[in-house]
């Protein structure tokens, strides 16, 4: 019952081809200026999800990537790729988890 809980006060923001949907209450403004940021260094993602996981202070974000970009690339070259085009916004956070990955046709 816990980890439904949790599950439900879960903030999220996918942007499927282009288009942004909201799974279950409304987006932070931090998930709102990571997911645009992402969105215009990895315009080839097929998904992008963005989770404000502390509680909505943006102390702490979870981010999925799927994108091309991606192809050929270790995991940890992924990352810092991901980590790169947040330079900014990691001075403020205190922890972000970066899960990527290429689409599968």
């Amino acid at each position: 019952m816990i980890a439904l809980t949790r599950f439900l006060r879960r903030k999220q923001v996918a942007l499927v081809a282009g288009q942004t949907h909201r799974a279950l209450s409304s987006q932070t403004e931090g998930e709102i200026r990571i997911a645009k940021i992402l969105q215009d260094k990895f315009p080839q993602a097929a998904s992008l999800k963005v989770h404000d996981i502390s509680g909505g202070c943006g102390a702490m974000y979870e981010i999925h990537i799927e994108s091309e970009e991606f192809k050929g690339k270790r995991t940890v070259q992924q990352h810092r790729l991901v980590n790169q085009a947040l330079k900014d916004e990691i001075k403020t956070m205190h922890g972000l988890r970066i899960f990527t990955d290429v689409p599968k046709n």
